[in-house]
C-alpha cells in the first residue's frame, strides 16, 4: 500500500460515515470542509468573475480559478494525510476525517424525511421536503412527482456523494477526495448556464462531468448487483434499462444511476420536469416503467440503496485486506 492509496482508512471512513452520519455537535463548532471550500469558491467568483470582461476573459479566469481551486485542495489532502498518518492510529485518524466527504447516512436521512412527510402530512409535507433535495418547483408537484423527484435525487447522489469521492480515496486517497469535492462543490456553485456562470462555470462543468465519469458507471454496476439480493428488485431489467436508457439523460453521467435503479425496481423515473417555470422534457428513464410512484417506492429505492452501499463497503475492504 503506498502513502497516497489508503483502502483500509477508507474502510473505516464508510463504517464510521454509516454508523455516524454527520456529527451536528462537531459542526456547531467547526465548519465542514465542503463548507470551507464553497466559501473559498464564493470569494473567487466574486473576485475574478467580472461581468464587464468579454466571454473569452470570463472563460479563461474561470480555468484559472477551477485548476487554482483542484490544486489548492489536493495539496491540503497530501499534506493533511501525511501529518495523520505520522500520528499512532494513522489509518483511523485519516478514516475519521475522510468520512466527513462521504454523505451515505445523509443521503439516506434527507430522502426517507420526504416519503415521511408524505406519510405523515400528505402532499404538502412531501413538498416542503422534496425541495431541501432538488431545484424544481415543487409547487406543481403531486405525489408521483415528489417520489420521482426523491427517487432521482437518490440515484444521482449516490454517485455522486458516495461512490465518486470513495472511488477517487481509492486511486489518489485523501488528496483524490479533497480534489474532487473541490471539483463538485465548484460545479454545484458556478458550472450553471446562467448569464453570470456559462462561460466562467464552463470549466468546472467539463471537470465535473470527467471526473464522474467512471463513478456513474461504476454506481450502475452496484444497483444491478444489489437487485441481485433485494425481493422484487430484478438485475436484469436494470442492466436492460441502462443500455437502452442511459445515454439518453441530458448529463452524460446521471442516466447511469438513475436508469438502473429505475430497472431495478420497475419505476420510470427522470422525463419531463419543471424548472423555475420552465418545463425540461428529458426522455424517461426505463421508459416504459411504473411513474405513478408512491412514498412506499421511496421506501423500496433505499433498500436498494442500502444494499449498494454495502456491496461497495465490502469491495473497498477487499482492497484494505488484499
Amino acid at each position: 500500500m503506498t502513502e497516497l492509496l489508503q483502502p483500509a482508512a477508507l474502510t473505516l471512513a464508510i463504517l464510521a460515515d454509516a454508523a455516524l452520519g454527520e456529527p451536528v455537535w462537531l459542526y456547531r463548532r467547526v465548519a465542514h470542509p465542503i463548507i470551507l471550500i464553497g466559501q473559498v469558491i464564493a470569494w473567487a467568483d466574486r473576485r475574478f468573475n467580472r461581468e464587464s470582461a468579454t466571454p473569452a476573459a470570463r472563460r479563461r479566469a474561470g480555468l484559472f480559478v477551477c485548476l487554482a481551486g483542484v490544486a489548492i485542495a489536493f495539496l491540503l489532502g497530501w499534506g493533511l494525510q501525511a501529518l495523520l498518518l505520522s500520528f499512532p492510529g494513522g489509518p483511523l485518524w485519516l478514516g475519521l476525517l475522510m468520512s466527513t466527504l462521504i454523505a451515505q447516512q445523509s443521503l439516506y436521512t434527507h430522502v426517507a424525511d420526504v416519503a415521511k412527510a408524505m406519510e405523515l402530512s400528505g402532499v404538502e409535507g412531501g413538498r416542503i421536503a422534496v425541495a431541501r433535495i432538488v431545484g424544481r418547483d415543487p409547487e406543481v408537484l403531486d405525489e408521483a412527482g415528489i417520489s420521482r423527484a426523491a427517487i432521482e435525487s437518490l440515484a444521482e447522489n449516490f454517485s455522486d456523494g458516495i461512490v465518486a469521492p470513495i472511488f477517487w480515496g481509492l486511486v489518489l486517497g485523501l488528496p483524490g477526495m479533497l480534489a474532487y469535492k473541490a471539483i463538485n462543490t465548484m460545479d454545484s456553485m458556478i458550472g450553471h448556464k446562467t448569464p453570470r456562470h456559462l462561460d466562467f462555470g464552463r470549466a468546472a462543468a467539463k471537470l465535473d462531468d470527467a471526473v464522474n465519469l467512471p463513478a456513474s458507471r461504476l454506481a450502475a454496476l452496484l444497483l444491478i448487483l444489489a437487485a441481485l439480493v433485494l425481493k422484487g428488485a430484478r438485475a436484469a431489467a436494470a442492466f436492460r434499462a441502462v443500455k437502452l436508457d442511459a445515454t439518453r439523460h441530458k448529463s452524460p453521467n446521471a442516466g447511469w444511476p438513475e436508469a438502473a435503479m429505475a430497472g431495478a425496481l420497475g419505476f420510470a423515473i427522470a422525463g419531463p420536469r419543471r424548472y423555475h417555470g420552465v418545463l425540461v422534457s428529458d426522455p424517461w428513464m426505463n421508459d416504459g416503467g411504473r411513474w405513478q410512484l408512491k412514498a412506499p417506492d421511496i421506501r423500496a429505492a433505499l433498500a436498494l440503496y442500502w444494499r449498494a452501499c454495502a456491496l461497495l463497503a465490502l469491495a473497498v475492504l477487499a482492497c484494505a485486506v488484499s
